[in-house]
């Protein structure tokens, strides 16, 4: 992600009646609308049963993935186990608009659902900041600012609409507002929420998947995002910092951010699950989605290589703002990932005798880009870049780019198997080169409580921590330009801390307080109104909720 911008009480038991439904046990179950069918699950239902439950009941890195939350926890508490087998009546309690005047019943009868994701924030930065980013020191200070996104979303299940089985067509939108503290005032390498854009009303997704082998293997085509699924990590998605979803790393390194909310691109996806345990996924996707290849990165902005309108590095609007662009013109991105479920749970744990053991989830990936980027150490003429002596102050272009990165989610503690409460840990690190990439080096890491409280079992408390490193070459460059007799100060290290809280106010109503705190904000850098000075530590108070239509 970057600058562009449901009963509680009931849940345990129905979460044991869903597993016991048998469902699970060949890997299949509805998540797609309000209903139970027999599709492929998608990767955020995946890693929830793996993780026997234990994930926040929203996880918030993008609306995508708040809406495959929502429904996953529909499917649920809605599959109830009786005698004569399962009931998989239509359930919209988790909707505020309930059954829409008879409207949902209706399309789910012929396959099609049809919801919309609501997001707000408010957010007020209590110390530290700067008045504004954009470099003239007029900015309006560094009080309140608001942000929200509504997402609605139709899909299409082809076996009930017209009998093709395991196929699957996806086509949502967004509809983003308000203003990114974070960019107007924050000063940081990565979003203080991960819900911030860029004003406007754009196409979002457009797929079709296509499941084979009864399951194990589907294939997804078309406008895609690829934050609902790669470099996830389950436990990391409850925090509302940025960093949290689609990391630090490729937010700021690649091509606006790469195909990652609120952008998608061209891509084709490919998953296999031979069992219960181990799940193999890689993708091949435009790398660029606004399809602007010059002043999309920072040091093209900072050494003044600007070809073209003078947007921010990682902007939504610059080229196709409906999101219908469908970039195909600079390089492909392909990344892979590994999975192992340690542990997996049972199918049915009313009746088990032997604990099998606490679950966790291992990850390992990265990725390729074939594109050329802008080096932070020469110009065009082999130049010390931002130098005394450097004559054209334009970067010289690399070919490709590359990161590894491994995640970690692994439950430590539960009182019983049945029980909704459990605690979990989370690490994940990434790695890159230094040459051509703001970032060279991140990691976060975290502890969730889930069902703190006496009958709040959907509810969630979590303390998340992160730091990522500017790159070898960003610091060189910045103390080449320190020795022209400018301003500059040499970044280092960004740290962020998080205590969140997610509580299920009502079944369609999900609210977030949340408090951050960042030290060293952009590595302890200049501020870009003040050069001479640093951008102050930041404590962040914001108030997150979801509302699901």
């Amino acid at each position: 992600m970057k600058v562009l911008f449901s009963g509680p009480a009931q849940y345990g038991r129905m979460r044991t009646l869903f597993l016991s439904s048998g469902l699970l046990s060949c890997g299949l179950i509805g998540t797609f609308g309000s209903y139970a069918h027999a599709q492929v699950q998608t990767q955020i239902a995946q890693d929830r049963v793996r993780l026997g439950n234990s994930t926040p009941l929203i996880q918030q890195i993008d609306p995508a993935t708040v809406r495959d939350s929502e429904r996953a926890q529909a499917d649920a508490q809605q599959t109830v186990t009786t005698d004569t087998g399962t009931d998989n009546a239509l359930d919209t309690s988790g909707n505020l608009l309930g059954n829409m005047w008879g409207a949902r019943p209706w399309l789910y009868k012929h396959g099609i659902s049809f919801d919309i994701q609501e997001v707000d924030e408010v957010w007020g930065n209590g110390t530290g900041g700067t008045p504004s980013t954009n470099g003239d020191g007029q900015g309006s200070g560094t009080g309140p600012a608001y942000d929200g996104v509504t997402m609605p979303t139709l899909t299409i299940d082809t076996e009930k609409l017209f009998g093709l089985k395991g196929g699957l067509f996806n086509v949502s939108a967004l509809q983003t507002r308000g203003r990114s503290i974070s960019q107007d005032h924050l000063n940081n390498f990565n979003p203080i929420s991960g819900f911030e854009a860029d004003r406007s009303t754009r196409l979002f997704e457009l797929w079709y998947q296509q499941s084979f082998l009864k399951g194990k293997l589907d294939v997804k085509i078309g406008q895609q995002a690829l934050d609902t699924e790669f470099l996830i990590s389950d436990y990391a998605s409850l925090y509302l910092n940025a960093n949290f979803g689609w990391p630090m790393a490729p937010s700021v390194n690649l091509y606006g951010g790469g195909p990652s909310w609120p952008l998608s691109s061209p891509a084709v996806r490919i998953r296999y699950r031979p069992g219960e345990k181990f799940t193999f996924m890689f993708a091949a996707a435009d790398d660029n989605p606004p399809g602007n290849r010059y002043n999309s990165l920072p040091i093209q902005q900072a050494t003044g290589a600007v070809l073209g309108s003078n947007s921010d590095p990682t902007s939504q609007t610059y080229n196709g703002a409906n999101g219908t662009n469908f970039n195909m013109g600079n390089g492909a991105l392909l990344i892979t990932e590994l999975q192992y479920a340690l542990n997996p749970q049972p199918a049915d744990t009313s009746n088990v005798t032997k604990n099998p053991g606490l679950p966790g989830v291992y990850k390992l990936g990265g990725y390729y880009d074939t594109a050329r980027f802008p080096d932070y150490r020469y110009n065009n003429m082999g130049q010390a870049l931002g130098g005394p002596n450097d004559t054209t102050g334009i970067p010289r272009w690399d070919r490709d780019n590359w990161m590894v990165y491994g995640i970690i989610d692994q439950m430590i503690w539960r009182p019983s198997i049945q029980s909704t409460r459990s605690l979990g840990i989370f690490v994940r690190a990434t790695g890159n080169g230094g040459d051509r990439n703001l970032i060279s080096f991140a990691i976060d890491a975290g502890l969730n409580l889930k069902a703190p409280f006496r009958g709040r079992d959907n509810d969630t408390i979590g303390l998340g921590w992160g730091i990522g490193r500017a790159s070898s070459g960003e610091r060189q460059y910045t103390r080449n330009v320190a020795r022209t007799g400018t301003d500059s100060l040499v970044p280092g290290n960004e740290n962020h801390l998080e205590l969140t809280y997610q509580a299920q106010v009502t079944p369609w109503l999900v609210m977030q307080p949340d408090l951050q705190y960042v030290w060293h904000p952009a590595g302890g850098g200049s501020d870009p109104s003040y050069p001479y000075r640093r951008t102050g530590d930041e404590a962040i108070f914001g108030l997150h909720s979801n509302i699901t239509f």
